[in-house]
């Protein structure tokens, strides 16, 4: 089973911090914060999603796999919502899998809990729904976005995006798993990453990259950044981190 449990005070998902004290307490028992590792699979592709997860400070990825193997990431999860939104749409299962990208901790619920425990007039229900919405245009603006824009435009919308949800600085990142994510070669990565690094924007050492110019990194983005971040920043919570 993914994760290994801890007892440690809940906090730090924008959709939990959003509820209020009585809806939490009486979802309390059925919750629990787990530490996940990098590359965890938390969700198989056609399997029965049996828990939905709210990451704290770790960034999880969707990815769809092709007929010939080739994985390539649909979406990104933080901590401005919840993995496994599936089962709040009524689904059992997807053909898309869910894992670990960044390790951090979040905070586990059974998928039978979400189903029977929280209904319409929930204030997770309504904060769930939203999320719905945002997560709509993510993956419409990022369809578009890989279509039309460079590999250097597209990969500095992705650090942008997961800067926004680590809560610091430096996260693990190879560049290998950066291009599978980005559905290109290495070698394209590899050049941009280059680039990057050597206008002070990011550094990059060991399999860990760092955000050194923020401001300079989204001048390399496109305006598909932008679009995605204030569709969750109109949400309750301001979820994304300010820059």
């Amino acid at each position: 089973m993914p994760g290994r449990k801890e007892r440690r005070k809940i906090g730090g998902n924008r959709l939990l911090d959003a509820l209020p004290e009585g809806e939490l307490e009486r979802l309390r028992p059925d919750l629990e914060v787990v530490e996940l590792g990098v590359k965890e699979l938390l969700v198989g592709a056609g399997e029965p999603i049996g828990h939905v997860w709210f990451p704290i400070d770790g960034v999880c990825s969707v990815v769809a796999t092709m007929e010939d193997g080739q994985v390539v990431e649909v979406g990104t999860i933080g901590n401005e919502g919840m993995v496994g939104l599936p089962v709040f749409l009524g689904r059992e299962s997807v053909p898309l899998g869910t894992f670990c990208q960044v390790p951090g901790r979040a905070v586990r619920m059974r998928s039978e809990v979400l189903r029977t425990e929280v209904g319409p007039g929930d204030e997770l229900h309504g904060l769930l729904r939203r999320f719905t919405e945002a997560t709509f245009v993510f993956a419409a603006q990022s369809s578009a976005c890989n279509r039309l824009h460079s590999v250097g435009q597209r990969c500095a919308r992705w650090l942008l995006h997961t800067h926004d949800r680590v809560g610091g600085d430096e996260f693990p990142l190879t560049q290998e798993f950066l291009a599978q994510m980005l559905g290109v070669r290495r070698a394209s990565v590899s050049g941009v990453a280059g680039d990057f690094q050597g206008a002070g924007l990011i550094y990059y050492a060991r399999g860990t990259v760092g955000v050194l110019d923020r401001i300079g990194l989204e001048g390399r983005s496109c305006g598909c950044y932008r679009v995605i971040r204030e569709e969750f920043d109109r949400l309750p919570g301001a979820y994304f981190s300010s820059s």
